[in-house]
């Protein structure tokens, strides 16, 4: 009896030894307590390079967040944040009020940050001798108005026109500022025979083969192997600017935008932290280092 007493104080004591060891290291190791975060970031084409090098350089600050980064265009990004199947939604355009009665209905009340401003280059053939451009000519010519590079000073070579597709924010923006020049009225579309192409690196590689090919990109993806034409505005057709850093911060380059990310509502915890680090001078130098146009002033809307 003794014995068979003594067994169970033995077992009594390891219990307690061994709950002790768990609770204490526990306490003198709280990361051990902490759970890995994932955050889901989709959306805009025009945004994904740089999206992609702002998790990486984050998760050397903070390696228990993980950070998840796939494009698919801007309204992609925008359905799956409606969808609630994503945390940070990436859009090179607003959100459109028909996306946003959505996101309402689906109990949301989606925050929007501008993380960077971008221009929309307009990128020809090197061969091409066209080196300049006025807003109306260019409308014209996405329009299908103009259809010969003789109409615009170039060769006699029919224009071969290129667009990103109807997903993309880019191509939005494009069609909006460019060929209805602003004006919430017109509903004028591309031209029937623009080729529409799914990448901003895809648009870069036909203009660089053909010769003919006109078509616009994001000034971050934009290479020496095509060439950039200078634009005016309508108001000052004689002045041609070329999209620069520079032009988009003093406003001289018209085909400027803002770039955004939008959360499901007020971010908080680690998406919070992530947001606000983006805005961050660091994470501002990263999108200088990408071609895009750092931010200087942001207000949560």
């Amino acid at each position: 009896m003794r014995h068979k007493f003594g067994f169970i104080i033995f077992i009594l004591i390891l219990c307690l030894t061994a709950c002790g060891s768990k609770a204490g290291s526990s306490a003198s190791n709280p990361d051990l307590a902490l759970q890995s975060q994932t955050i889901d970031n989709k959306g805009s084409d025009t945004i994904v390079n740089l999206a992609l090098a702002w998790a990486e350089r984050y998760q050397t600050i903070k390696p228990d967040v993980k950070i998840s980064v796939t494009g698919g265009g801007s309204g992609t990004g925008l359905t799956a944040l409606i969808n609630k199947s994503v945390d940070i939604a990436n859009a090179s355009r607003h959100i459109k009020p028909e996306e946003l009665e959505a996101a309402k209905k689906a109990g949301m009340n989606p925050q929007e940050f501008v993380i960077a401003r971008d221009a929309i280059a307009v990128i020809v053939n090197p061969e091409n001798p066209v080196n300049y451009l006025t807003l109306a000519q260019l409308s014209a010519i996405y329009r299908g108005e103009i259809t010969n590079w003789k109409e615009v000073g170039g060769e006699d070579r029919p224009i071969v026109k290129l667009s990103r597709e109807t997903n993309s924010g880019t191509h939005v923006f494009f069609l909006e500022t460019v060929i209805r020049f602003g004006n919430t009225d017109d509903k004028t579309i591309f031209s029937a025979d623009t080729l529409l192409l799914p990448s901003s690196e895809g648009i870069i590689a036909e203009v660089k083969e053909n010769p003919n090919a006109i078509g616009y990109d994001g000034l971050g993806y934009v290479t020496h192997e095509v060439k950039m034409v200078a634009i005016s505005s309508l108001e000052t057709p004689e002045v041609y600017v070329i999209p620069s850093a520079d032009t988009v911060a003093d406003s001289s380059y018209l085909i400027s935008r803002n770039l955004f990310m939008y959360t499901p509502d007020k971010p908080t915890g680690e998406i919070e932290a992530y947001i606000d680090w983006i805005l961050s001078a660091e994470a501002q130098q990263i999108v200088r280092e990408l071609g895009f146009v750092p931010i200087v002033d942001n207000e949560r809307k």
